[in-house]
């Protein structure tokens, strides 16, 4: 087992630092935010890269030899991070292993002693924005609203404000009719209510937790993946064959590219978790798919990384080589108010999602309207690249005239 060493923060008046590494070996996220707060109010000016006299970093000797990885490691000992933000520490190379920086897949051995400075964890307290939300159910238990594109879902990193979180604590103080507050679930890591996630441009239905009861039994639902998850992916290619079942582990890519550190690849080692996705093509253009996808595991980018790795990545996804095409490379006339238009942002939206009420039991699906940019690009599609249409691919449960409607 490791023994915790050094890691101190401020104490009262004439008091010793108090370490910020607790009994158990994990970190004192609380103190951790207090020592954050107080460089914030001291005006300090974080170093870049590793900075050995920081009140943040923390260290830990290891005393026996069981051959653990430190990405591993760290999960388990930093409990308010990510190991995609475990490992983005790493690369930054905010992490020392007996002096040395080293890599994720590093294993550690008896004597080692490893130097992390932390990050602070975002605030809990989440300030409401007035920002609009469009909602599609509400009750004094959970709240399910249509995503829109380019938000996140909860704070995280740089990003403590304009976030879903900001706007839904907006919602309940001051606009909802039903009233409540979010699931004090997951407070700590400033992420109440979230039960689940989507990629900051996916748009969609999302659903939070307002009491601890439904965000328990909300989140049993997604572990033991009895929810039905259905999204449309717009891609590019004609995509055969038109119904399969992708079975492919999914890890964090090996690349150090900057913009990329979340970036996900199919793996077959032991960083490869298992990912299982269903796809049905329901609608095919000259050149283009609208592909309805069927989730049956949660892996970060599962999506995106199974249909690029297919050959077929979804419309305007970068991360994952897709084409970002404009009106004109489409067909659009020079004086259509489209034709200089970018699609820039991957086209994939959460179209449904079914769940039983965690109260009630009562089944429940909602449907969500795709997002106007890529209703539009559908309806270019129609008019201007029809190709083979409609399929009428058993198994696919969405109607498109409601879910992406011809213009």
């Amino acid at each position: 087992m490791s023994r915790p060493g050094s890691g101190g923060g401020p104490g009262g008046p004439g008091d010793p630092p108090r370490s910020l590494i607790k009994p158990g070996g994990g970190v004192d996220v609380e103190l951790l935010r207090e020592i954050a707060e107080r460089e914030a109010e001291a005006g300090d000016e974080p170093r870049v890269g590793f900075d050995p006299d920081s009140p943040r970093k923390v260290v830990f000797e290891i005393s026996r030899d069981h051959g653990q990885r430190l990405d591993k490691y760290l999960n388990v000992r930093l409990t308010h991070l990510s190991r995609t933000q475990i490992q983005s520490l790493i690369d930054r190379e905010l992490v020392r292993v007996s002096g040395r920086a080293p890599k994720a897949s590093t294993k550690l051995r008896p004597g080692d002693v490893v130097e992390v400075v932390v990050p602070p964890p975002p605030p809990t307290d989440i300030q409401g924005e007035d920002i609009p939300l469009s909602v599609l159910f509400e009750d004094e238990h959970l709240i399910v609203l249509n995503k829109q594109p380019d938000i996140i879902v909860h704070p995280a990193r740089a990003h403590h404000r304009g976030t879903m979180l900001n706007a839904l604590v907006w919602h309940l103080e001051r606009v909802s009719a039903v009233g409540g507050a979010l699931s004090e679930v997951g407070h700590e890591q400033a992420r109440p209510g979230v039960v689940h996630r989507l990629d900051r441009d996916t748009t969609g239905v999302i659903v939070f937790a307002k009491t601890e009861e439904a965000h328990w039994k909300l989140g049993r639902q997604f572990e033991e993946r009895t929810t039905d998850k259905r999204y449309l992916a717009l891609v590019a290619g004609e995509v055969e064959p038109l119904a399969d079942v992708i079975d492919l582990p999914l890890g964090p890519s090996p690349s150090k590219v900057k913009g990329h550190r979340e970036k996900q690849v199919v793996r077959h080692d032991e960083l490869g978790k298992s990912a299982l996705t269903i796809y049905r093509v329901v609608e095919r253009f000259e050149g283009y798919s609208l592909v309805e996808v069927e989730l049956k595991t949660g892996r970060t980018h599962q999506i995106r990384v199974h249909l690029s790795h297919r050959g077929y990545p979804i419309v305007g996804d970068d991360m994952y080589g897709g084409p970002m095409p404009t009106g004109a490379d489409l067909g659009l006339l020079p004086t259509h108010p489209d034709a200089r238009r970018r699609w820039t942002r991957q086209c994939l939206h959460a179209a449904s999602l079914g769940f039983a009420h965690p109260i009630s039991g009562e089944p429940m699906r909602f449907v969500a309207p795709v997002a106007e940019d890529l209703g539009r690009l559908v309806g270019i599609l129609r008019r201007n690249r029809p190709g083979a249409g409609a399929t009428g691919i058993a198994g696919a449960t969405l109607d498109l005239s409601v879910v992406a409607p011809a213009e």
